[in-house]
């Protein structure tokens, strides 16, 4: 048996304006970027649906796989106090994720 952890998240991506989507995976990191760049094709892509707005983070992947079930399945006004629960601006959460660094300043010898 592997010692390694496994996590998985359930989150909850909105467009502009305010079109939801919830999802599973094991990297919201990658998910993340694949939505906002459109990489699959489908209902995110088609509706720009691309701000992670909310998410959960899970070890049991059964778990997670259920409480995704169970978020998918409420109504519009449950999902939306969940999220203004975390996030009450509905910022994106991953704003910034995989956009190249700006080069480094580098400050002249002896001017410090």
């Amino acid at each position: 048996m592997s010692s390694k952890q496994h996590v998985y998240y359930v989150y909850i991506l909105s467009s502009r304006s305010g079109t939801l989507y919830t999802g599973i995976t094991n990297s919201l990191y990658r998910r993340t970027l694949q939505h906002k760049s459109k990489e699959t094709p489908g209902f995110t892509s088609k509706y720009d649906v691309n701000r992670l707005v909310y998410y959960e983070v899970f070890r049991d992947v059964r778990v997670a796989i259920r409480r995704e079930k169970e978020i998918k399945g409420w109504s519009r006004k449950k999902k939306i106090a969940l999220i203004e629960g975390m996030n009450p601006k509905w910022q994106d959460l991953a704003e910034g994720w995989g956009e190249e660094m700006p080069p480094p300043t580098v400050v002249p010898e002896g001017s410090t």
